[in-house]
């Protein structure tokens, strides 16, 4: 919205939730509620991530300075006298090297740009991992984004309109002795989480239709060093509970921008710089994971590891009656901690 671009985003295939809402056994409950908050969309909306990154490569095109070059994967750092001055990527083409004034890591949780700069972090910890897999969706099947929560089992469901996009979550380190079993036995545990599935199942054919997302939280203990600045999860790795690493993430990219983009006019990017993105964003970031650690300490790793069925918690029981929580809950994952604008600048 403050780019101007609201409405074009949203010409593209999306899903809309005003609510985020989960299922403890059978019982249905609302975790977070955004139609309430004071933006110009009070919702979430889902996309799949490639017609988000396509929808901004064709914006930024528009800028006649900018430049996108595809399959190009970094594979290390020049450096000179001590700063870095560039990148050399694999390319369809070979081995090239790119010079910049300034380097941002944005590669995500397995940065390359963050390990060839040899940037220490911190490791947080996580408890768990998920299974990422997609099965068809009918139009029988229900509309709404939702997780299901039951004895030894989580399950989280994104609704792509023609297909859903499932996460099973499973305790950190249990991958393998689950991938050691026959796939039916995992589609059988899907089917107990989500019994409308079991006419479609059978789309997963082996273990090779089930991906494996290692999950990790941690942070950097510096984003930066001369010449280069990691953001997003290259600088701080989230964990999937709440869907807020991206939020995260374009925050991290939109206080980098004002900050930065008076010294890279002039091509004068210091250490102080890089500093003052860091200090602007890590007190969000360390907000948002320490609650994530709460949540997947007290609430996933119990439910993973509980027996017997579920009785709804008092605490969720409370927010069921509250619903200036369910508000709460919506502003922080919806809006987040210290939100971003964007700046105008000549």
């Amino acid at each position: 919205h403050e780019l101007g671009i609201l409405q074009e985003l949203l010409q593209r295939p999306h899903q809309i939730a005003a609510q985020l809402r989960g299922y403890i056994e059978d019982q249905k409950i609302t975790v977070a509620d955004f139609s309430k908050l004071s933006v110009k969309c009070p919702y979430i909306v889902f996309m799949p991530q490639w017609d988000f990154l396509d929808f901004l490569a064709i914006e930024a095109r528009k800028y006649p300075t900018f430049t996108l070059h595809m399959q190009y994967d970094v594979t290390d750092l020049i450096k000179h006298e001590g700063k870095i001055v560039g990148v050399r990527a694999s390319t369809p083409q070979g081995i090239v090297e790119i010079n910049s004034h300034l380097v941002i890591g944005a590669d995500g949780r397995h940065s390359t740009v963050r390990r060839c700069a040899g940037l220490e972090s911190t490791d947080i910890g996580a408890p768990i991992d998920v299974f990422w897999f997609r099965l068809s969706r009918k139009p029988s099947d229900p509309d709404e984004t939702y997780g299901k929560f039951s004895a030894g089992r989580i399950m989280v469901m994104i609704n792509r309109r023609d297909y859903w996009q499932c996460g099973y979550v499973i305790a950190k380190g249990n991958a393998e002795q689950h991938q050691k079993q026959d796939i039916a036995i995992f589609r059988a545990m899907i089917v107990k989480s989500a019994d409308f599935l079991a006419d479609r199942v059978d789309e997963l054919k082996s273990w090779d239709d089930v991906k494996l997302l290692s999950i990790t939280i941690d942070r950097l203990q510096r984003w930066h060093i001369p010449g280069l600045l990691c953001i997003g999860d290259s600088a701080h790795a989230m964990s999937p509970v709440g869907g807020v690493g991206i939020n995260l993430a374009i925050q991290d990219a939109v206080a980098t921008a004002n900050i930065l983009a008076p010294h890279l006019k002039e091509n004068n990017v210091t250490s102080a710089e890089l500093q003052a993105v860091q200090a602007r964003r890590e007190f969000p970031v360390k907000v948002i994971q320490f609650l994530q650690v709460i949540v997947q300490n007290r609430v996933i790793s119990n439910v993973l590891h509980k027996t017997q069925k579920l009785q709804m918690p008092t605490f969720v029981r409370h927010i069921q009656r509250l619903s200036f929580v369910q508000r709460c809950v919506g502003y922080i994952i919806g809006i987040g901690v210290r939100p971003e604008h964007i700046e105008a600048t000549d």
